[in-house]
């Protein structure tokens, strides 16, 4: 175990970066790191899942360099690494955990990583409606704990939402904040709260959204154009919810109702979306068709 005692390169990226999981969120949490000049090791669950991991990163660095990124692809490559055990996090700065929403699943895998972290490292969350205080409650160090929410997809988003539990050190609030900003994006400093803000009042409007579609009272892109020409949205909420995911979005309203009541409830045609496997971008189809 490294028991590291500087944890970040002067005020920018963490010198070495763990991610835990490279599905799309982690892969897109991996490539803000190594742009940055994070050394990033990606751990995945067995080798095909950490190939498709590291096909991900690289599919994404590569996108970088033909858009005029001043590295090589070749010298980006040489930043990550992907491996099949949390002991590969060891040497690690910072850890973030961006595994499926699910709190036990969650829980579960931040203590796996915490146990083999050094002292002074750091640890996140990308949960993004989870209570970090909850997820802190098996932790030994919980003030090295906090969220660090990514949005989807990271490569576009200029936003990361950063979650201060209530042991949350002080100090690492404002590294957090020089991290987020040493990788090109813009930090929003959130306490623990049910959604947090971007959730909450994301799903809150995704929510109504879809209730005016099952109720006929206006076609998903009528309803998108709507808060896009009228409100300065730069995409409309249902389009959004299709990006996202519609089984993240039932997901995090789930929690949202179990933790704030039935303003939260999931409408019914979200649900029988989802069970038809209408999941969005990532099926095909959801409120949009998305085969082009």
């Amino acid at each position: 175990m490294n028991d590291q005692t500087d944890a970040v390169v002067g005020a920018g990226a963490p010198e070495r970066v763990g991610v835990l999981g490279g599905g799309r969120m982690g892969a897109g949490i991996a490539h803000a790191f190594v742009l940055a000049g994070s050394q990033v090791v990606v751990v995945e669950r067995d080798l095909a899942a950490a190939d498709a991991a590291r096909e991900r990163v690289t599919q994404s660095l590569r996108k970088s360099v033909e858009r005029g990124w001043s590295e090589s692809l070749v010298e980006l490559e040489g930043r990550i690494a992907v491996a099949l055990d949390v002991s590969a996090f060891d040497e690690s700065d910072l850890v973030i955990e961006a595994v499926p929403e699910d709190e036990g699943l969650k829980a579960d895998a931040l203590a796996r990583v915490e146990a083999v972290l050094g002292s002074r490292a750091t640890l996140a969350s990308n949960t993004s409606s989870i209570s970090i205080d909850r997820l802190a409650v098996r932790l030994d160090r919980p003030e090295r704990f906090l969220g660090l929410h990514f949005f989807n997809p990271v490569p576009a988003s200029a936003l990361v939402e950063i979650v201060l539990g209530e042991a949350t050190e002080p100090q690492l609030a404002n590294d957090a904040r020089a991290w987020v900003e040493a990788i090109g994006k813009t930090p929003v400093t959130v306490h623990d709260a049910p959604g947090f803000a971007s959730s909450r009042l994301g799903v809150a409007i995704g929510l109504e959204a879809i209730r005016m579609v099952e109720e006929g009272v206006a076609s998903p892109g009528d309803i998108d154009a709507a808060m896009e020409l009228g409100y300065k949205h730069p995409v409309g909420p249902l389009r959004t919810t299709d990006i996202v995911g519609l089984d993240v979005r039932l997901g995090i309203a789930e929690q949202l109702h179990r933790d704030l009541g039935d303003r939260f409830a999931p409408p019914q045609l979200l649900r029988d979306m989802v069970a038809d496997g209408r999941l969005g971008k990532k099926s095909g189809r959801g409120f949009y068709d998305w085969t082009d």
